[in-house]
């Protein structure tokens, strides 16, 4: 859906909505090709190229769940305390018990070791009693308690992860639990970064007047380090058409991604997303969204481009609501835009219709003792501290123009956009 909206840009036309930038993203899409056979501890935050078959049950064998006595439920009395026979010795994780334990006899059990054979039931040390060699289970004893059984959590043959799943630490433990020393998972993403503005100073340069330090580029291959890509830092482009195109070719000849910030707006020295659209196909150029009109995405030959805003603000919020889902899913991941939380308002809010607005946000604990998030007043999108005090993002939808203290607004946490 393109829409018109007003705001410090002045009159506009052919915005593209939120909702319409995900569709256009999504388009983008293409699996990636390469793959590659990893370590397990060299897996984390990479993602599967095939789905993890379980070899075998977990677990593999019924085994004790408590420290305790094992034995048969059928020695259990109907009515009244059952007294067991104490065989000699126990079982042990990694210890088996040897023998078999009788009906209407008992042996020590530890937690993890295989249920003896001839049991199925396992009372703890502190609900029995024993009286020289004979164990007292109190009445009403539960049959079968305290046993794991084999295959309960995983079953063998199962697929336990589908293809496309970004392995956090829970995965990784899961594959180690199945025996699995290597993992097949996607290859990083070849992302070439850089920004540009005749303005932008490195870090530590001497400061001249006129001059602003990059932040964006500092800010976003922290964010890229998150993520499953290896970045070439392409450093800061000049306000040159002919360079800008030149370093443009070259880094889409060699990369699969190729990121910047700047450029995207249509001012006379705003070059990248210009020359994108003569050498390649912008799939949209400027948003109806705020912070962040100033977006862009499209092809650069093989290679996709993602444009971000100048200011750092704006780079940020359209990094974290549409570029880390977007690369994700180049990577292998299905593509999944970032879900919100609906948590009340503490804050009164007037706004135009025709575009959406992404607000700052702090969690604030209300006299009830309800969460709410509160709106943070320095929102320029020039204003970087603001995103440091930030808890998360709050939005507004395009047609929506006012919210009330108490009415829902959808929230999303700065962690579940990755970006702590």
């Amino acid at each position: 859906m393109e829409l018109r909206a007003n705001g410090c840009y002045g009159p506009d036309v052919g915005l593209v909505s939120v909702e319409e930038v995900d569709r256009r993203l999504a388009a983008l899409v293409r699996p990636p090709a390469r793959t590659e056979r990893v370590p397990l501890q060299a897996a984390l935050g990479r993602i599967l190229a095939a789905p993890l078959v379980a070899p075998r049950d977990v677990p593999a064998f019924d085994n004790v769940a408590v420290d305790g006595w094992a034995f048969a439920a059928a020695s259990l009395a109907a009515e009244g305390s059952t007294r067991l026979r104490i065989v000699p010795g126990r079982a042990a994780a990694g210890h088996p018990f040897p023998g078999v334990v009788p009906p209407g006899c008992a042996v020590q059990a530890l937690t993890g070791a295989p249920m003896p054979a001839g049991t199925d039931t396992v009372a703890m040390w502190e609900e029995c009693r024993v009286e020289g060699e004979t164990l007292v289970v109190p009445a009403g004893f539960r049959p079968f308690a305290n046993r794991r059984r084999a295959g309960e959590d995983i079953r063998a043959g199962t697929s336990v992860f589908p293809e496309g799943t970004r392995l956090g630490p829970q995965h990784l433990g899961i594959a180690a639990e199945l025996g699995a020393a290597e993992l097949e998972v996607f290859a990083p993403l070849n992302v070439a970064l850089f920004s540009s503005g005749d303005e932008l100073l490195e870090p530590g340069a001497p400061f001249r007047p006129g001059a602003v330090y990059d932040a964006n580029r500092v800010m976003l291959r922290a964010l890229l380090a998150r993520l499953p890509c290896s970045v070439s830092d392409f450093g800061i482009l000049p306000d040159d058409a002919a360079r800008v195109e030149a370093v443009l070719l070259e880094a889409a000849a060699t990369h699969d991604v190729v990121l910047s910030s700047a450029g995207a707006s249509k001012g006379a020295e705003d070059h990248l997303a210009r020359t994108v659209a003569q050498k390649g196909a912008l799939a949209f150029w400027q948003i109806a969204m705020k912070p962040g009109r100033p977006f862009a995405a499209g092809r650069l030959g093989s290679a996709i481009f993602i444009g971000l805003p100048g200011n750092p603000v704006a780079a940020a919020v359209c990094f974290l609501r549409f570029a880390r889902p977007f690369l994700l899913a180049l990577a292998g991941a299905p593509f999944a835009p970032p879900q919100p939380v609906p948590l009340p308002a503490a804050f009164s809010f007037r706004k135009g219709s025709g575009r959406t607005e992404l607000l700052r946000a702090r969690l604030v604990r209300r006299a009830d003792g309800a969460v709410a998030v509160d709106r943070i007043l320095r929102e320029g999108s020039g204003i970087l501290t603001s995103l440091g005090e930030a808890d998360g993002l709050v939005e507004i939808a395009a047609e929506r123009t006012r919210v009330e203290p108490g009415e829902p607004v959808p929230f999303y946490a700065l962690s579940v956009l990755g970006c702590n």
